[in-house]
């Protein structure tokens, strides 16, 4: 008898143990949720707070409305759809050509050998890590004189900024999407040149289709990256029409003397949603994209 209770009481402190250890874990993931939603929610309450005001900013706003939603949307001096239009068109262009033209870069890196290969490899790594806002002023006088020939490339265009965003995204984007391909069995590539198709149309009908979660994670990428820029937009744009949403949004509270962080607050929440569709929509490329292509280097 007192081996069978000392077996039940080893059971017993083994499932409050277990309890305890599930309770602290479901603790801890509480805690984790709320401080990362906290600022959704903030910006949430924001939104409803009628007053435009944070200073009396409570998490349930009293006399709570959609007035900040409907000012934002019916504001004539404040194009935010405009904004919004502006801001989805630079991104989705900028993304597709980055996709193909890094796709180019890496497959290249990856399946050739040749002379200052891993020069170049190295160039664009360091291109990357040099702090885009110190080149700020090179770009501004460069699309300066750009624009005295190609208007629509120069400043206060989207061409221009284009430009300039492709040559921001390419870094580190080349080294993820090389680091996939090269995940991919160079025997595949190889039976389709020795079946007698071309390097183009291996990569475009053998390597690309395999490659879509890294295409998507570049895309993805690539998107946010510009869609959230806006040191760069707001040097190089200048009238209120061509505006991207991130520098449309900062006149709201740019005069302290006019500030209304209600509708700031409602067009950031607003400006969220194609985000956060994206991220829906291609979370299982995602996930698989950034897990394949940091196996190789």
């Amino acid at each position: 008898m007192s081996s069978f209770g000392q077996v039940q009481r080893f059971w017993a402190s083994a499932n409050r143990r277990r309890k305890i250890t599930l309770l602290l874990r479901l603790l801890i993931a509480v805690v984790t949720i709320g401080y990362a939603l906290f600022p959704a929610i903030w910006v949430t309450s924001a939104s409803l707070n009628p007053t435009g005001s944070l200073a009396s900013q409570k998490l349930i706003p009293e006399n709570a409305s959609f007035v900040n939603f409907e000012e934002l949307l019916n504001d004539p001096l404040h194009p935010f759809l405009l904004w919004l239009w502006n801001s989805v068109k630079i991104s989705s262009i900028v993304s597709v050509l980055a996709v193909f033209m890094i796709a180019l870069s890496a497959y290249a890196f990856s399946r050739f050998r040749f002379r200052l290969r891993r020069g170049l490899l190295l160039s664009v790594f360091l291109v990357q890590i040099f702090p885009n806002s110190l080149t700020i002023v090179g770009l501004f006088l460069l699309l300066q004189q750009i624009g005295n020939y190609i208007p629509s490339l120069g400043l206060n265009s989207h061409g221009g900024l284009i430009l300039v965003y492709l040559g921001w995204v390419m870094g580190i984007n080349v080294w993820l999407m090389k680091g996939f391909f090269d995940s991919i069995p160079r025997d595949l590539d190889e039976s389709a040149l020795v079946d007698g198709a071309s390097h183009w149309q291996a990569f475009w009908y053998l390597i690309l289709p395999l490659a879509r979660p890294i295409l998507a994670v570049v895309g993805i990428l690539t998107f946010i990256g510009t869609f959230n820029d806006f040191i760069i937009a707001r040097v190089l744009l200048q009238s209120t029409e061509e505006f991207t949403l991130m520098v449309g949004l900062y006149l709201f509270v740019a005069d302290q003397f006019t500030q209304n962080w209600g509708v700031f607050a409602a067009g950031a929440l607003m400006a969220g949603v194609p985000i956060v569709i994206i991220y829906l929509l291609l979370q299982d490329q995602i996930v698989s994209g950034l897990t394949q292509g940091a196996v190789k280097g």
